[in-house]
């Protein structure tokens, strides 16, 4: 599951800086009762963008520091992310990916495959509000130029991996700095700077700073870092 802006990239840095684990839950009310019944939890996430009232984080991967969630439960409710999430629920591995952890993600999502015999990866793009987003496509196409492979794609895939090798064939700028220029210019980006927050878009275009692969353990209904 993909969703760059910003849940995508919020889970994986809460992981990589130490998270027990992530509860992702669909509604307020069910986050609300999961932190509930885990001791120490944290509460985190947003409606339309901003933080939900009474809760500890919002869903900026800027709050998720080592000093705030270390050792702690994170449960996280999200506009488009964790419904994403839930919709995935039936999938034989469900794994998050993000620009920043997108070559870890390749390489899990590959290896689960061949473990478990499965002859399709989907990357499920979250979008917003229903409508489909550059910035996860983009980030599928980062996915996908890491996996390196002659794998059979469709349409779909081959125009989002085409889309990201043509940003990084381009451009004299770096390209942490041009995966931030393009995200200013599609839905997300823009909803976010309106709200502000322009500064995610540069943490969540760090390409290949994590090597945390946030996976669903179905028993906890909780995402772990991926062995």
């Amino acid at each position: 599951m993909i969703d760059v802006l910003r849940a995508s990239t919020t889970i994986a840095t809460a992981l990589a800086h130490g998270a027990a684990l992530v509860l992702p839950r669909r509604s307020i009310d069910e986050a609300r009762a999961t932190a509930a019944a885990w001791a120490g939890a944290l509460l985190g996430g947003e409606r339309g963008g901003v933080k939900i009232g009474g809760f500890d984080l919002g869903n900026s991967p800027a709050e998720y520091t080592a000093d705030r969630v270390a050792g702690k439960p994170v449960v996280i409710t999200t506009t488009n992310g964790t419904a994403a999430l839930a919709a995935c629920h039936d999938a034989a591995e469900v794994l998050v990916g993000a620009i920043v952890n997108r070559a870890a993600v390749a390489a899990t999502a590959r290896r689960l495959a061949v473990e478990r015999g499965c002859d399709a990866i989907h990357l499920v793009c979250a979008g917003t509000d229903g409508h489909v987003t550059e910035e996860d496509v983009l980030a599928a196409g980062a996915m996908l130029d890491a996996a390196g492979h002659d794998d059979e794609l469709d349409a779909a895939a081959c125009a989002a991996r085409d889309r990201f090798r043509s940003l990084v064939a381009v451009g004299r700028v770096g390209l942490e700095e041009r995966i931030a220029a393009a995200f200013r210019t599609c839905r997300g980006g823009e909803n976010l700077i309106a709200l502000g927050m322009e500064a995610d878009l540069a943490l969540a275009a760090a390409i290949d700073s994590l090597a945390v692969v946030p996976r669903l353990d179905r028993e906890a209904e909780a995402l772990v870092a991926a062995s």
